[in-house]
């Protein structure tokens, strides 16, 4: 299997997650156990759905834009989570963290799947 195809499923996949974890505390209500900063949900769902309709499909067609979508997903989880150990950290639940993380760690595999599938399409000089 191509690299970029497996990092097109990992972005469904995460993309996926975020869209049914903002979506139950958007549409359905659901109640944490912990504080949820109010707009959190909804930047999750945006990015989730942004993720799994847009970016995993640019990676999964191999576009020219799939790489700066990437790109974009990665630094914009990155600030969000700037904000949220600044401007936040005394409220921000470590679920929330967590969950931000595990974002982040897999934009890099994503991002690191995108590169060495590039360097394979080049040749050698």
């Amino acid at each position: 299997m191509k690299l970029n195809k497996i990092a097109a499923i990992l972005a469904f996949i995460i993309g996926a997650m975020a869209i049914f974890a903002g979506g139950q505390v958007i549409f359905l209500g659901k109640q944490m156990n912990y504080y949820v900063i109010n707009w959190l949900p909804y930047y999750n769902f945006t990015m989730g759905l942004i993720t799994f309709f847009l970016t995993a499909l640019l990676i999964w067609r191999h576009s020219r834009y799939a790489m700066p979508a990437a790109l974009l997903t990665f630094f914009a989880h990155g600030t969000i989570m700037v904000i949220l150990l600044t401007a936040y950290r005394d409220v921000v639940a470590p679920d929330s963290i967590r969950a931000m993380s595990i974002r982040l760690v897999t934009w890099v595999i994503i991002l690191a799947l995108m590169y060495l599938q590039s360097r394979k399409k080049q040749p050698t000089a």
